[in-house]
């Protein structure tokens, strides 16, 4: 594969996505977002790769995977009128469907194939899979951290009521109450579990929980850079326990850093 392949890839992306758009400009609006969001997570993936000094050959495979992961949000919504997967279904293994269906990797060698297909399907999953090979790791990994970089900015614009959409938050309720079980995952440095997420605060300390799942420097010194903890803290209610589960993640940050 090389550059003109992912020319030809982006044409196609491009016209797949026109299809989605009608003359509804509020039905337009969430499919602007996630396209938008596909070009940046595809800026993020090249930044990183460039740092870590990626081969031309695997910076060519990650920007594909970039540039497909969430193919699947276009039919998601029109099938659904959601982003959230927990109210329609999974969007990786849509998009995977979607890209058989149209058989866009057809022409591939076959692991090139099934790598870039395993980085998307476990982009959004909640573990990577035991037992997978090292470079097939690498990409889920490159593409988690370049995917996540961007929703905290796309979240971050909703909390301060740029209100990109609705369709992609989860429905809870926006009170002024936060749990401790969330409050506790943090302080262990682990995910905060969906299922105990039961206001919208708590999905803001999953957000931030988020940093036990970055796998790169450069990843890392783009959080630090846009003061993501920070922000997010500033939607939080003032609380005590809350400053310090956002100072475990903010250190967690500073640890990666400092030992370069």
């Amino acid at each position: 594969m090389n550059t003109n392949d992912v020319s030809s890839l982006k044409n196609w992306f491009a016209g797949y996505v026109s299809r989605f758009y009608t003359d509804d400009p509020e039905y337009n609006r969430p499919i602007h977002l996630k396209e938008e969001h596909t070009k940046r997570v595809c800026g993020n993936i090249i930044m990183i790769g460039k740092e870590l000094g990626l081969s031309s050959g695997d910076m060519i495979t990650a920007e594909i995977i970039a540039l497909f992961h969430d193919v699947g949000r276009f039919r998601q919504y029109e099938l659904y009128r959601t982003f959230v997967d927990a109210l329609s279904e999974n969007h990786a293994r849509l998009g995977l469907r979607q890209i058989g269906i149209h058989k866009v990797f057809s022409g591939f060698p076959r692991d090139k194939k099934l790598l870039i297909s395993k980085a998307i399907a476990y982009h959004n999953a909640a573990y990577l899979p035991e037992g997978e090979d090292e470079k097939t790791l690498f990409f889920m990994k490159l593409i988690r951290d370049a995917d996540k970089l961007d929703i905290w900015r796309v979240f971050l614009d909703y909390y301060m009521e740029k209100r990109p959409s609705d369709a992609i938050v989860l429905g809870l309720p926006d009170t002024p109450s936060f749990s401790e079980k969330a409050l506790e995952s943090i302080r262990r440095r682990e995910f905060v579990r969906t299922k105990d997420l039961k206001t919208l605060n708590d999905f803001k300390l999953l957000q931030i929980s988020w940093v036990f799942d970055i796998n790169f420097i450069p990843s890392f010194k783009l959080i630090k850079k846009n003061n993501y903890m920070d922000m997010l803290k500033a939607t939080l209610p003032r609380k005590k326990e809350i400053s310090e589960a956002v100072r475990v993640a903010r250190d967690y940050v500073d640890s990666k850093l400092t030992a370069l």
